[in-house]
């Protein structure tokens, strides 16, 4: 029986040097544990998402010096690790260094080669969608085929090793590798038709609420399909691509040969697992029993990404402007899950505009949680800018101007003056950082001010539609086990109370109708066909929307006339895809969770909205 670990310690992008020494660490805990095998994942030692750092030929020379201290760790046991080849033989088209992807195996303090003779494996499936950029850094096994004028089977081949007198033929992949339901061939297939015992995939897949499923899914075909088992084992840690932050969840999993799940850790939680294999049966056993974790994915992922993200910016001292409404109270107690209440200030900076209730409400989350608490009304400082900006005279040499507020800029001035003036000086003073509150709906069509309540150093729930916010607000209060945030605030209409027009007291707020532009938002963004307004509108004319978009709404209840519905859509299409872009560019970076949050996954430029012909012809045949 063989013991293999599978071990995700949590890597931190571009330094070698620590993830080096959390190797090292692994390396010895699963010598103690008498392992013969330790698994670590794809691009352990450099990180993944480290940018442009991968034409730094010095960057790379450390990399393959700390590759060189692994390989030399590798003594009475072998050490499988995904990390970047450099091939000094090659140059890419552009002239800079050709770099593989890959999988090494190391044993007896030395390389071990492939059945092909082959001392790493190249990855094969380079993605280009979502945040990866593969083909930017990487080349793939497809481009060394051609360049040898073979082909891609005789390049894959696994790696023959010998443990306890025991021949092991194990079958290298590194993420993508096992994701080829679209792709024209499959490294899997050809690993199990050359015989593989066992193959394991190194990997660093971004955290989504949906992936786990689908790759149950997609491991669990491959076993029925090809009759092999297989080891999972994904990065920890996080990383970001300047705008988005990214989840590892650090899960294994193993299945067996026909494709059913023996047993998997727990996302977010588990380091490492270990394992026992039977090369003759090929079984899979793991050592301990299977644990649950009791914490919902929606908040234990935000919790580990947003505690992880403050220690790689070296912060942990949080300012929070808390308005009484959802998003503020939720942010403030995601905060304090998971730092201690001493280290958060919240402050409520009322405006003639704000009710009685909204104030109270603020004070009471700030008490439940127990956090500092400060209440800065901020009449006196609009009326400042007011007074310096509106009705003010302005000249050139030959022309004179005066400058006038619309009620919608004197809006906007009360969320930047409490956002650049009181809560960036408050956090300053308090040595840390402050927030941004914002949700995905208020991002999709810019309902945001610039610098305002769009500032902070992270939106933590950026990427989060309005309803999962209140999701998430009673998984926190199940989390605390009392109601942190309080009832009233989950009734509560919302509100920006900027004017008259947005009064709680009179059942007054956001113009979104969230239980409808919730979906609607969703479908646009995050459905793999992006549909466009014509799709939308198309669906509705055939009576389909509800059930495209999946609204708990029903769309004539929302809208009487067919001019309502277009006139609300347009209204929301034209920001979606016109100014609320360089909202979200400007706008902080957020923690990702769907499967399709803003920034690298989601690229966008500025442009006018555009309506097609068909969308013209559809809207005429509705209004007559």
């Amino acid at each position: 029986m063989i013991r293999i670990l599978t071990a995700s310690p949590e890597f931190l992008p571009g330094q070698i040097r620590q993830n080096y020494q959390l190797m090292i660490q692994e390396i010895n805990r699963a010598k103690e544990q008498q392992a013969d095998i330790i698994i670590f994942p794809e691009l352990s030692l450099t990180g993944y998402f480290i940018g442009d750092l991968w034409e730094s030929p010095a960057f790379l020379h450390e990399s393959e010096a700390y590759k060189e201290k692994i390989i030399a760790a590798a003594e009475g046991i072998t050490i499988i690790f995904g990390h970047v080849a450099i091939d000094k033989n090659k140059k890419n088209s552009d002239g800079r260094l050709r770099l593989y992807n890959a999988g090494f195996v190391a044993q007896n303090q030395k390389l071990v080669a492939n059945t092909i003779g082959h001392f790493y494996t190249i990855k094969t499936l380079l993605p280009t969608y979502g945040p990866f950029d593969d083909t930017r850094h990487f080349t793939s096994i497809l481009r060394v085929a051609a360049e040898e004028n073979t082909t891609v089977h005789k390049l894959i081949a696994p790696y023959d090793i010998t443990i306890k007198d025991e021949h092991l033929q194990i079958g290298l992949l590194l993420c993508e590798d096992s994701w080829d339901e679209n792709y024209f061939l499959s490294p899997t297939a050809i690993l199990t038709e050359k015989q593989s015992h066992l193959l394991v995939n190194l990997s660093a897949s971004p955290f989504s609420l949906e992936k786990q499923e689908n790759r149950h899914r997609l491991f669990s075909a491959h076993g029925k399909k090809y009759r092999i088992p297989t080891l999972y084992v994904n990065r920890s840690g996080v990383e970001n691509t300047g705008k988005t932050i990214y989840l590892y969840d650090g899960i294994t999993f193993a299945y067996d040969q026909n494709g059913v799940l023996i047993d998997e850790s727990i996302p977010f939680q588990s380091r490492r697992k270990l394992w026992e294999f039977e090369p003759r049966t090929r079984q899979i056993i793991p050592t301990e029993k299977k644990t649950v974790s009791h914490v919902p994915p929606l908040l234990s992922s935000l919790q580990y990404g947003l505690k992880k993200f403050l220690q790689m910016l070296s912060v942990d001292h949080v300012t929070i402007g808390l308005s009484g409404g959802i998003d503020s109270a939720v942010n403030a107690a995601l905060y304090r899950s998971i730092l201690p209440k001493e280290h958060l200030l919240f402050v409520n900076t009322p405006t003639q505009y704000n009710s009685t209730a909204t104030r109270i409400l603020a004070k009471t989350v700030a008490e439940n949680i127990g956090a500092y608490y400060t209440e800065i009304p901020i009449n006196h400082f609009i009326d400042e800018t007011k007074q310096m900006i509106d009705c003010r005279s302005i000249s050139s040499t030959d022309r004179k101007i005066t400058l006038h507020l619309s009620p919608l800029a004197k809006e906007n001035m009360q969320a930047r003056d409490r956002s650049s003036r009181v809560l960036a000086g408050l956090s300053s003073a308090f040595s840390g950082i402050f927030t941004c509150n914002a949700n995905k709906t208020e991002l999709t069509v810019g309902y945001g001010t610039f610098y305002g309540d769009l500032a902070g150093a992270v939106a933590a729930t950026g990427d989060l539609w309005k309803y999962q916010i209140y999701q998430l607000g009673h998984e926190l209060n199940a989390y605390f086990q009392e109601d942190i945030i309080p009832k009233d605030i989950f009734t509560l209409k919302p509100s920006a109370e900027l004017s008259p027009q947005q009064d709680v007291t009179k059942n007054l707020g956001d113009p979104l109708i969230y239980d409808y532009h919730d979906y609607l938002f969703r479908a646009w963004v995050e459905s793999s066909s992006r549909p466009t307004i014509e799709d939308t509108l198309r669906w509705y004319a055939d009576g389909v929307l509800e059930e495209k978009i999946h609204t708990p709404l029903t769309i004539q209840d929302i809208f009487p006339t067919a001019k309502d519905f277009i006139c609300d859509l347009e209204r929301w299409w034209t920001l979606y895809t016109g100014f609320a872009v360089a909202k979200r560019i400007q706008a902080p970076p957020i923690i990702a969770v769907s499967r399709r949050p803003y920034g690298t996954d989601f690229r966008e430029s500025q442009m006018t909205p555009y309506y097609t012909d068909t969308y013209y012809e559809w809207k005429n045949k509705l209004l007559k």
